[in-house]
């Protein structure tokens, strides 16, 4: 039975509740969705500075919990704070929300994005580009409302989704539109059903990439697992966690 470990990089148990509702429910029965949230940070992830905390808080939150012994890691916010980072540690694949759905649309061709948060759009075009998708990002549509107020009115956030992606498909000539956010998940299927084009959840398109990731690692590390790896230093002002997985600090002559 593989098992997932989804980390909320922002500190809302509401937020993580309702990513393991649906991460269970797309993973199936036969996955263990295991969560994670943020022990510091900001309750959601709307800026600059919050997206910056929440890449040491997603890194925090591994360490504490690599006892779990995942077979694959889902960054629970789009927008993958810490993603390169807990790549290169972690033993176990890691992927992201963003990264996961940036995947299934470009392979649909240009794809456009619908998310909350105005400021959200530089940053994820910065994402897109880092990542190697900026060429299929069509456009980006952002709605004022963030993802956490969306989230807690579902009704009135299915009027604001649907008029933003029926606008950004037809604005931006995509192919799909992906609707990006741990807070949005699961409203996808019902916006669908009023669009011309696919609407991509990114929470289920993280999950079964997150899961695919696992079933070609366990192939190829059968017989040779990877074990993670140290920090080339020993770190300070960090968590207990965190500093276990420094270097020892060197003796001095």
């Amino acid at each position: 039975m593989p098992k997932l470990l989804l980390i909320n990089p922002n500190t809302s148990v509401s937020v993580t509740a309702l990513l393991q509702t649906h991460a269970q429910r797309f993973a199936g029965e036969s996955t263990t969705v295991q969560t994670s949230t943020a022990r510091f940070g900001a309750p959601y992830i709307a800026c600059e500075a919050s997206y910056a905390v929440a890449g040491h808080a997603t890194l925090d939150a591994w360490a504490a919990t690599q006892s779990t012994c995942a077979d694959a890691l889902l960054i629970g916010c789009f927008g993958d704070p810490g993603l390169m980072a807990l790549r290169e540690c972690s033993a176990v694949p890691v992927t992201g929300l963003a990264e996961a759905a940036f995947i299934q649309a470009a392979a649909l061709g240009p794809f456009a994005i619908v998310t909350g948060g105005a400021r959200w759009g530089p940053m994820l075009e910065r994402l897109a580009l880092a990542l190697g998708f900026a060429p299929q990002l069509a456009g980006i549509h952002t709605v004022t409302q963030s993802g956490a107020e969306l989230a807690r009115d579902p009704v009135a956030a299915h009027a604001i989704l649907l008029a933003a992606c029926q606008e950004a498909a037809l604005r931006f000539g995509a192919k799909s539109v992906i609707l990006g956010g741990a807070g949005l998940a699961g409203m996808a299927a019902a916006i669908a059903q009023s669009m011309q084009v696919p609407v991509i959840d990114s929470v289920e398109a993280g999950v079964l990439h997150a899961l695919h990731l696992a079933a070609m690692n366990a192939r190829a590390t059968r017989d040779t697992p990877v074990p993670s790896r140290r920090f080339d230093f020993a770190w300070s002002g960090v968590s207990a966690e965190l500093s276990q997985l420094g270097m020892p600090p060197t003796s001095l002559p």
